[in-house]
């Protein structure tokens, strides 16, 4: 909890009892809560937080690098999970929604370096691969 603080204030925010409570919640959480999850959550130790204070602290949260936002197709909604400080992307299954990490960049450092002699910064990139898990893909 101690590094959301102090990168917290760093951005010039503070850690308040609703952060707290977001935070918390998503390491609680199994991984890849939704937003619903999280909320519910956090309502078992503040029951006044609303869903909508949850999510203008997830959108905080991933606008400063602390939490990353997983979207689901044909799901309602996204789930999230804490940035680890390491640099990696999900397998997501378009059956069941299930959702796992991969531990490497397939992204080319040259194709971002292209991007910047075009004038565009690049400060972030995520990537998603959509398929079927072992479970839910079709026998054949």
């Amino acid at each position: 909890m101690n590094d959301f603080l102090r990168l917290l204030r760093n951005k010039g925010f503070k850690l308040t009892p609703q952060r707290r409570a977001v935070i918390e919640a998503l390491q609680a959480c199994s991984p890849f809560p939704t937003a619903q999850e999280i909320h519910r959550h956090v309502k078992n130790r503040a029951p006044d937080v609303s869903l909508d204070t949850v999510y203008r602290n997830l959108t905080l949260l991933i606008r400063l690098g602390i939490v990353n936002q997983v979207n689901l197709p044909g799901r309602s909604g996204s789930v999230f999970e804490i940035v680890d400080g390491n640099h990696h992307h999900h397998l997501i299954c378009l059956s069941c929604g299930h959702a796992e990490c991969i531990d490497y960049c397939p992204v080319i450092p040259q194709k971002i370096a292209q991007a910047e002699e075009r004038g565009f910064t690049v400060v972030s990139h995520s990537l998603e691969f959509y398929g079927y898990c072992r479970a839910c893909r079709p026998a054949g």
